[in-house]
């Protein structure tokens, strides 16, 4: 494997101030922090195998640290060799589950640092990572290289290699919330970072699902054989994800006081639901507008004008989410919103002009119609553990078990040779 260390530079670095761009927000990215565990490991399970394990965790410590968490393809194979090692240990006829202490931070500040004797603890924190840096991978292909500050165009082929992204982390979330985090006793889930409670892992999941469903909209807006039915559906379903990520993440800020990552989150799912919410209006709108009963167009005016002023509270979300700290930098329209930022404002001006004097006559038209709801079609990708390899976890049971001590006590008084 060679020496991590000769292949990254280890040292501080003066951080520059880099203001983010965000189509798809994560909260943060946690990492390992280096440990001395092989001291542990070695005296437990083969030294090969220890070794194996401690320099790919290390490999991971030293390349999220070296690279700001950049280096995401590298990290995530990394991360899943890694994992299929780990395993080992989550199995109760080794009795080694909560033998092992392991720590993990923010990257980017270094704050929270959560120290955990528990294997099935850094399943569930790698899982994190993985997802997390699915969805930073996710939010590069909504971001063009080259692309002007006030104009967005995101191809076809990212805008697609996005959908399968955000439904892969949404998977990785979802494993983790019916598969891992069941497993970790009651006072170490209560201890757990805000971010990786239960609660705020389905905010993030259902997010993810609702961005896959934003995409696929503004792909729908491309095309020309997408209907206006088609269209109305994406925009509504997006807008349920939406509303389900709110209640999820809200719920999260109320339990854990309000934490900084939860309550920025809050606010941009809050952004995105208000912009889900106009798009689900307005197309909601066209379609009662092509029937001929004049409440019938009455009724597509007032969706028509909710989109409007929905539109507007959108953009003060969008920067009051852009200020709070750590400060970020929203994308350009793309996708569905770029057409609705032009269309939403001229079709209620239009309509209100053709059909405006009838709520003056009858004010007790002006009613908001429901929208109609509809079975959610994107799911979160199906994901499994990887197998555990059974040769290299040949482990000899003693007849009698020594405790974790004496293994120590062992291993540091064999005879040099």
């Amino acid at each position: 494997m060679g020496c991590i260390s000769s292949m990254y530079g280890i040292g501080k670095k003066k951080k520059k101030t880099m203001i983010r761009e965000v189509s798809v927000y994560i909260p943060c990215l946690r990492v390992p922090v280096q440990s001395d565990m092989h001291k542990i490991l070695r005296a437990l399970i083969p030294k090969d195998l220890a070794h194996t394990i401690t320099c790919l965790r290390n490999q991971i410590v030293l390349v999220s640290h070296s690279t700001g968490g950049s280096a995401i393809s590298e990290l995530t194979k990394a991360l899943e060799e890694y994992l299929s090692l780990l395993l080992g240990l989550t199995n109760k006829e080794h009795g080694l589950e909560e033998l092992v202490e392991f720590r993990w931070k923010e990257l980017e500040d270094g704050r929270q640092v959560s120290c955990v004797q528990n294997s099935w603890f850094e399943v569930l924190s790698v899982l994190h990572m993985m997802a997390m840096l699915t969805l930073m991978e996710a939010n590069l292909k909504l971001i063009p290289k080259e692309s002007a500050l006030s104009e967005r165009l995101v191809s076809p082929d990212c805008m697609r290699d996005a959908v399968d992204l955000l439904l892969k982390a949404a998977g990785y979330l979802n494993f983790c919330i019916h598969n891992v985090l069941l497993r970790l006793p009651t006072d170490i889930k209560n201890k757990l970072p805000s971010v990786m409670q239960g609660s705020f892992l389905e905010a993030i999941s259902h997010q993810a699902l609702a961005q896959g469903t934003e995409v696929q909209l503004g792909l729908a807006v491309q095309s020309k054989n997408a209907t206006l039915s088609v269209k109305r559906r994406l925009a509504c379903e997006q807008l349920i994800f939406f509303a389900k990520a709110y209640n999820c993440c809200l719920s999260q800020v109320n339990a854990k006081d309000g934490a900084a990552a939860s309550k920025k989150q809050l606010l941009f799912i809050k952004w995105k639901h208000l912009e889900a919410k106009a798009a689900a209006y307005y197309y909601h709108g066209l379609i009662l507008d092509k029937c001929t009963e004049p409440s019938s167009h009455v009724s597509a005016m007032c969706c028509f004008l909710a989109a409007e002023e929905l539109l507007v509270e959108s953009k003060k979300a969008c920067l009051t989410f852009c200020l709070a700290e750590p400060t970020t930098r929203a994308s350009p329209p793309w996708g569905a919103m770029k057409h609705l930022h032009k269309k939403i404002p001229e079709t209620a001006m239009k309509k209100s002009q053709m059909y405006g004097y009838i709520l003056e006559q009858d004010k007790g038209l002006k009613k908001l119609p429901e929208l109609p709801e509809f079975q959610l079609s994107l799911k979160p990708d199906e994901y499994e553990l990887p197998e555990v390899d059974s040769a290299k976890w040949e482990i000899p049971v003693p007849a009698v078990q020594t405790t974790l001590k004496e293994h120590l006590n062992d291993a540091d008084h064999q005879p040099q040779t």
